[in-house]
């Protein structure tokens, strides 16, 4: 009777599970059992592993093999295990030392010639083995450079079954010939789920992109908008754009990701790791460092905007978007049951999943941008009669929007038609994205030195308990927002949201507190309802 052990993980959502594989070797008729809650994938994992172990030399035991995958009660799900099931049942058979197995995590799918290929989640499958002390991993050789992300962890990268073998064994470890150059290498299809390219609209785009090919000095007037945008930036406040169509909606909204500062290192792993778990790592990029964007279209699903799917549910686009932009084109057009499921989210900055085979919980702290004409046809305005729909239609469409997901945006802005002299004005254009970006990262700067010692980043993570009785605005500034509270143009969470919005003002022009004129471009901003005060950030330094 042999006995060997070895490790992986089980991912649920975006945390691991260390799991424990144990393989049980006795006498009887020749059988291969896998137990522990395996689903479809993983249960097809013997054929996988028997064929991979004897195409790479080794050979099958012809005895009754009982697989166990312990913790029994952990659902477990995909093809990552394949790796540790091999070594198990060899280390069972003695062809490797158990001993060596024991305290070695594996985390990797085996092909029937014995590759070993790369699967989604790799990093926060090695961070959970590193917060349960593990510290040798092994994992797919095009996989090496994400898994050594994470610090304190010794990672071996193998191509082949039959390279790990060796390496365990202490044997010449043999060359495994690469791939024609040029010809596509199959092991990186495991990295990419289908249906989540570029054609769905899931994908995200960093900033540094963005900056490359986009730039602030590109949008023509609309001042209130490009401020709208910096504040947003600078204190990661939700943002709706609400003009006619080819007024610069759209195009403020792209260029929102490179004025977000680069993503910390902390920050980057929870990205990345969200990322690698959607299969949506960029090639040779390992690690994601700049804002995330995502524009689903407004077609998209309940379940592929807050996440979700059969079996165990896979990061929607609001977690695909966590600590970058999330940017709801044609909002009125999205479904009301969709939008209004951002609502939560919003506030908790996480989404959680219930399904029957687990619950899963996702990070989403994203910043949100909405944009949406002001009627059917897109016309209606204040200073234009062109617009022919019906009062009855433009009410209708305007009220898709609900009232609590409003209350949720601390700016809303009306972005109005470009006029000619703008458009043909010589040096009309505005400050570029690198100068604006440059404000912002200051103002990150002040927030984060105010709010050092607390679990907040942003001043629109703040509550409004700590908003009125730590951070106070100057006397007397908040008089017309509490009047504004008194009329019913402000609910008690708007006001909160206007104290935020002044905070992050008073960040971007240097103010130790916010005043009235701060005050009044929150609310402003807020409204829509101007104040008499300027709109611009750099009038106001």
């Amino acid at each position: 009777m042999g006995f060997a052990r070895t490790c992986s993980v089980a991912l649920v959502g975006v945390e691991g599970v260390v799991v424990e594989v144990q393989a049980d070797l006795e006498p009887g008729v020749a059988a291969f059992t896998l137990v522990g809650l395996p689903d479809k994938s993983l249960t097809e994992s013997r054929d996988r592993v028997r064929a991979a172990v004897v195409n790479s030399g080794g050979e099958w035991p012809q005895k009754k093999l009982t697989v166990g995958l312990s913790p029994a009660s952990v659902p477990k799900a995909g093809s990552g295990f394949d790796l540790a099931v091999a070594c198990a049942v060899l280390g069972a058979a003695e062809r490797i030392d158990p001993r060596v197995l024991a305290d070695i995590v594996m985390i990797g799918e085996l092909g029937l010639d014995g590759r070993v290929r790369p699967v989604r989640g790799i990093l926060p499958a090695v961070l959970a083995a590193a917060d349960a002390g593990y510290d040798q991993v092994v994992v797919p050789e095009c996989a090496a450079a994400e898994a050594s992300l994470v610090p304190g962890v010794s990672v071996l990268g193998v191509r082949s079954l039959r390279q790990l073998i060796a390496v365990l064994t202490e044997e010449p470890v043999p060359e495994e010939e690469p791939d024609e150059q040029g010809r596509p290498d199959p092991l990186l299809a495991g990295l990419r789920m289908p249906g989540t390219g570029a054609a769905t609209g899931m994908h995200s785009v960093g900033a540094a992109q963005h900056d490359h090919d986009h730039d602030l000095a590109d949008v023509v007037g609309q001042t209130s908008a490009r401020t709208a945008v910096e504040v947003a930036a600078a204190g990661g406040h939700h943002l709706f754009l609400e003009g006619p169509p080819g007024a610069g909606k759209t195009m403020l909204a792209e260029r929102l990701p490179a004025v977000l500062p680069r993503l910390t290192r902390e920050e980057s792993l929870e990205v990345t790791a969200v990322h690698s778990v959607a299969g949506l790592l960029p090639p040779g990029k390992p690690l994601i460092d700049v804002a995330p964007y995502c524009a689903p279209h407004h077609s998209a699903t309940m379940q592929s905007l807050v996440g979700g799917g059969p079996g165990i549910a896979r990061p929607g686009a609001v977690s695909l978007a966590h600590r970058g932009v999330l940017f709801l084109d044609e909002a009125p057009e999205f479904h009301s049951q969709t939008l209004d499921a951002l609502r939560q989210p919003l506030e908790s900055g996480h989404v959680v999943i219930a399904r029957s085979a687990g619950v899963v919980r996702f990070p989403a702290r994203f910043l949100m941008v909405l944009a949406a004409n002001p009627c059917p046809c897109g016309r209606f305005s204040q200073r234009d009669s062109l617009c022919e729909c019906p009062p009855s239609a433009i009410r209708r469409y305007q009220s898709r929007l609900s009232g609590p997901l409003l209350d949720r945006v601390d700016l809303r802005v009306e972005v109005d038609p470009v006029t000619r002299a703008e458009l043909t004005e010589p040096g009309a254009r505005g400050e570029s994205t690198a100068i604006v970006a440059e404000r912002v990262r200051q103002a990150r700067e002040r927030t984060a030195a105010r709010l050092a010692g607390t679990p907040w980043r942003t001043n629109s993570e703040v509550p409004g308990r700590e908003l009125r009785s730590r951070h106070q605005a100057v006397a007397g500034a908040m008089d017309e927002a509490e009047r504004s509270l008194e009329r019913g143009v402000l609910t008690a969470r708007g006001i909160d949201r206007v104290l935020r919005v002044a905070w992050t003002v008073a960040d971007l022009v240097g103010h130790d507190r916010p005043d009235a004129t701060d005050v009044a471009l929150a609310l402003q901003l807020r409204t829509g309802v101007p104040r008499g005060v300027p709109m611009a950030i750099g009038a106001l330094t």
